[in-house]
Order: C-alpha cells, then structure tokens, then sequence
C-alpha cells in the first residue's frame, strides 16, 4: 500500500501545473483503479488531501492524465506503479467529456474493463461524489465535488503564474515575441512576456498600449461585459499612430463586432509602422474576461495567413490557461482529411481564399453569383461566364444577400437588414429585428414564395441559446417566429412549399416544419436529419427541383443530399474541409455554388487543402429553383 500511495504522490506531482484546467466538463483529474477496494478508497482518500492542501500560489491545476477537451493536448506517458491510476483517468474523462450521462454498458464498451471492476470503480468515485448516478435512468455524470475544487483554484486564481507555460510554449513555437495583458483603466497593460531573441518585437511592460489601436486592446473590449465595454470606450481619445489607426467610433464598433465573430482580435500595424499582432481573450469558468494573450511580431513575418492561423492557436492556448473548453462553438480542427479525397468533378472558381465565405445567392437578371466573406466585410459578385469575381469591401459584417422584386439589394448585416448598393458599396437601413441585442448579428436569410423574408441570428461567438428565426414583411413587419438556437444557419422550402427547413448547426440539426403559405405560418417542428458531430456540423442548405435536400457538412469534406424523408440519398466530395453554404445557379439553374472557409484551421489542414475558403461549383445532375424575391 505504501509503495502504492508513494506512485500516487509522485503521479500528482508530476502534473500539478500552474492555471486550471476544469471547467466546464471540470476537471479531469481522477483515476481508475484496477484492484483492491480497500487500495481504491486509499488513493482517493490521498489525493484529495493533496487536493485540498496544495499551495494555492500555484492556482492549482491538476492534469492528471490526458485532457479531450484540449485538442492539441498529448496523453502523457504512464508513470511506473500508476497503471491503475491512469485507468481511472479514462474512466473520469469518458464521462466527463460526454455531453450527455453515461449508462454503465456505454462506460463498459468504451473502457473494456470487466463488468466487476468498473462496478468497483464506479461505487469509489461515487462514495467520493466524484460521479453522480441518476437512479432513475441509471446513468452516469460528474459529481459536484469538482465544483469545490474549481472554487478553491479559482479563489487564488493568478494570471501571471498560469500563462507562464503557455508564453513558454508559443514564443518557441512561433519565434514571435508572445504576451499576457488585462485592462488597466483605458489602456492595454502587459504583465508579462517572452522574446525568442533576433529579430523581434520588444515590449515595455511598464508602458501601457492604446486599447483601440492594439490587437490586445480589442480582444479586451470585444469580450468584455457590455458595460465595461462602453464605459472604457468613453476614455478612449482615438489617437492616430499610423495610417492604419481605427480612429473613428462606427468603425471602432464594427470592429469589435467583427472581433467577436471571429474569436480573436487582429492589428495590422495600427500601433507602431512594421508590427503586426493578433490576440484572443482568456476567459473564466462563468465567461468573466480574465485578460488577453497576444502573439507580436514584424508584419513581413506576421502576414494574413499566419495570423489567422496564430489566432486559432491563441484560442486553444487561452483556453489551456484557465482550463475552458470554450463556449459552444465551431470546431476548431476537422476530421482527419479522408484518403483520396479530390472532389467529384469539384472547380475551384476564385483562387483568392476567404475568411468565412457565405450566403450565395443567384441573379438570374444578372446572371451572377452573390456572396460574402463575413470576417473579411466583403461582398463578391461572381460572373460564371468571365470568371471575374468583383469584390465591394465594406466597414461592417454582412452576412447574406438578399435579392428584392424592385431589383435592389438587400444585405443582413450586424445591424439588421439594409438596402445594399454594390455598385457605390453604400448600404442604407432598413429594419433591425433584433435592436436591443449588440452582441448578436442576423445570419442566413431566404424568401418564401409570397416574398416575405425569413432570417435567422445568432450570438456574435456563438455562446449562448439566443439566436432566433424572425419573419419580416413588406420591407419592415417584423415577427419573431421561434427562438432559442446557437447558431440559425440554412434556411428553404419543398419545391411545393409546405415543409420549411432549417438548420442549427452547434447541436447538428436540420429542422423540418409544416408551412402554410397563405400566412407565412410553421408548426410540427421534427428533426428532418442529425449529423453526428463526428462526421462534421451541418451548415447551409439548398433544395433541389426534385425536393432533395442538400447541405454544407461543416468539418466534413462534404455536401450531404437527403431524401424528402430525411434519409441520406449521397454525399458530394469536396477538396476542402469546410464548406459553409451552397447555392443553384448558372443559365438553366444546374450548377451548385459552394462557399467555403478558412477561418480556425490549422497549418496541417491549411497544408492538406489549401483550397480552404474559394468559391467552387459542381454540376450535380439535378436543377435548382430560382430565389424568391423579397417585397419591400
């Protein structure tokens, strides 16, 4: 038993570090012990004292074992004597990274420990209220003793301390100069950094940096309370430090509308003339703002693809700070590439990447293709027959694109829906559904076949259920007809008009309803089809002349066609992990448009398809429909 309890000591040891790494699937700290009973209640026992009485200077983290919710994170090797141990980690892991309870034979397949040992296992992590069995559906899901170890962390919780690996790790991986910072009254204040050494950019932590004109200014603010958000933005003076400065307060606001949206913050020599830098928020257990982690450097090495690339990194890394597995979002790494994988007949259109391309739409006055990229506030439009694709940029988030009876446009932007000129890149408002709610912008939008137009929003990051689909007539009527979604994405009709589809895309849903034409009305809400999140998220969708629903697999490689009855008919293979949204189009309406990302992926998928976020189109050998128009 001693020999037992020295492994243990050693085990913990090994892997206590700075910062905390449980909340919300909270830790994942725990054991599995293949033996005794007797030896089970007395590593436990121990490990709770060291638990307990750890220092709190080091705001204490437990890793003990691999943590699944840190994507880039490695299992560690199994030290000698704590095989059992380590076991148990599997064990504590599997049911704390499942998004619903456990029943025992899901635990038993996924672990392959013999039916008595896991009962054992199981009994000592409940007698430690470690794990909570729910006795009416004998299921399985972390105890609340978690919860007072997260509060215990927490109450010593030090940002300094807990980022120091973290700046470690990242100077030397990205030989950039990498800093923590939090808000210092209306300023920027570095509390600690790292420099590889060369040629880098060298920061005075005794000098403060401009909120406005700093990528660790903006991702403050941008993650801030609303509150705070204003209130610091009241002090700003909007200096001009370059020719690139944000200096204007619409503008300012956009961007950090755009800042959400994205997850990161970017400045491209804003501060100082040569320097570029990217950074994202860290955030604690309940979504309070901590500080900031900032990656600076020369902008001849910092250029657009690496510092997107360097703020999907920053995300993963804030996260590791402080142990959050982040807010409900879009995952940040894709399946593995599938073998083979080239795309059925797939034509890359563009050849200029964007961030996040969505929302196509076909003129068939025009004979063009809309789109937009969102992170980048660009509209496109796209001649099939010269290969030109026009770009219009813009100063805020458009979303999608909407074509009207009267010929005009109509764009769903951050700020609601707005009559759009392409031609002098002016956009006018028109009706704001949501008014009162900064922190959400309008998504996808489509008309039925009585020119009324449905749209969908979302939150800006994607955190929280309050996304809603609203109806809106004769240009201003607005209704709101469901509510309670992450993330409204696709949106049609059957080609006879009485089913309405619709997706949301963080649970991997396509929602089918009724719809009555003559009033614009949905009921029976049904799931139509789920994706599992293994096999990607489901995002835009079209449907065909044949009433087939096809939809962009997010994270898939894919497009998905469904029967009208919800059954998979076949998939459409892509050279890109990410497709966001499709689109029938082209002179008899037989051509599929797709949009794709970038946005987040990692340099070795970026590696594998760096066809990530062009425009493509594929001739599926089924028509389309022409858009309905909306009447204003």
């Amino acid at each position: 038993m001693t020999t037992s309890l020295s492994h243990l000591k050693c085990f913990v040891t090994q892997y206590i570090t700075i910062g905390y790494h449980f909340i919300p699937r909270i830790i994942n700290v725990l054991f599995i012990l293949n033996g005794e009973v007797e030896l089970i209640y007395s590593l436990l026992t121990e490990l709770e004292k060291m638990l307990l009485h750890a220092s709190s200077s080091l705001s204490l983290l437990i890793i003990l074992q691999n943590l699944p919710m840190h994507e880039e994170s490695q299992k560690p090797p199994v030290p000698v004597g704590a095989a059992a141990l380590a076991k148990g980690l599997d064990i504590l892991n599997l049911i704390g990274a499942s998004p619903y309870p456990l029943k025992f034979n899901q635990i038993q397949n996924e672990s392959d420990l013999p039916k008595p040992t896991l009962a054992r296992i199981l009994r000592a992590l409940q007698a430690y209220r470690l794990i909570n069995q729910n006795k009416e559906t004998n299921r399985y899901s972390l105890g609340n003793r978690f919860l007072e170890f997260a509060h215990r962390a927490w109450d010593a919780f030090d940002l300094r301390t807990a980022s120091f690996h973290e700046l470690e790790r990242l100077s030397s991986s990205s030989q950039e100069t990498v800093a923590v910072a939090h808000l210092d009254g209306g300023t920027v204040k570095y509390l600690d950094h790292r420099s590889p050494g060369g040629l880098t950019v060298q920061i005075r932590q005794d000098q403060p940096s401009p909120l406005h004109a700093s990528a660790a200014g903006k991702a403050l603010l941008a993650f801030a309370p609303l509150s705070a958000q204003k209130e610091a933005i009241k002090v700003i003076e909007f200096r001009r430090f370059t020719n690139r400065t944000i200096c204007d307060l619409p503008a300012f606001r956009s961007e950090l509308a755009l800042t959400q949206a994205r997850g990161y913050a970017i400045s491209i020599e804003e501060h100082f003339e040569g320097v570029s830098a990217v950074a994202a928020p860290i955030t604690g257990p309940r979504g309070q703002l901590v500080g900031a982690l900032a990656v600076l450097g020369p902008s001849s090495r910092l250029n657009a693809d690496i510092i997107h690339s360097t703020g999907r990194d920053l995300i993963a890394a804030s996260r590791r700070i402080t142990g959050i597995a982040g807010v409900a979002s879009l995952s940040s790494r894709p399946k593995p590439k599938p073998a083979n994988r080239k795309g059925d007949n797939v034509v890359n259109l563009s050849h200029s990447p964007s961030q996040l391309g969505e929302g196509p739409i076909w003129s068939v006055a025009e004979q063009r293709l809309y789109w937009v990229d969102i992170l980048e506030t660009v509209v496109y439009r796209f001649d099939p027959i010269s290969g030109i694709n026009e770009a219009c940029p813009l100063n805020k988030l458009v979303c999608s694109i909407i074509l009207s009876d009267g010929g005009s446009l109509v764009a769903a932007t951050q700020d609601g829906l707005e009559l759009f000129d392409f031609e002098k890149g002016e956009l006018t408002p028109l009706v704001n559904p949501e008014p009162s709610k900064d922190a959400n912008r309008l998504n996808d939008a489509k008309c039925d076949s009585a020119g009324r137009l449905w749209v969908g929003s979302m939150r800006l990051d994607t955190s929280q259920e309050d996304g809603s689909l609203y109806r809106i007539e004769s240009g201003e009527k607005v209704s709101r007809v469901e509510s309670g979604f992450i993330a409204m994405k696709g949106i049609d009709w059957s080609p006879d008009g009485k089913t309405f589809y619709f997706v949301d895309t963080i649970p991997g849903n396509i929602y089918a309803y009724d719809f009555e034409p003559d009033q614009g009305l949905i009921y029976n809400r049904r799931i139509f089809a789920k994706i599992p999140e293994t096999e990607g998220r489901p995002d835009g969708l079209a449907v065909d002349s044949e009433g087939y629903v096809w939809c962009a697999i997010w994270d898939g490689w894919r497009i998905d066609r469904f029967h009208p009855n919800g059954t998979k008919e076949s998939s459409l293979e892509l050279p890109i992990p990410r497709p966001t949204n499709i689109a029938f189009g082209g002179e008899d309406l037989s051509t599929l448009f797709i949009t794709s990302a970038r946005v987040r992926l990692p340099k070795e998928t970026l590696d594998e398809a760096p066809e990530s976020g062009d425009l493509f189109s594929v001739r599926p050998g089924v028509k389309g429909r022409e858009p309905n128009y909306f009447k204003l």
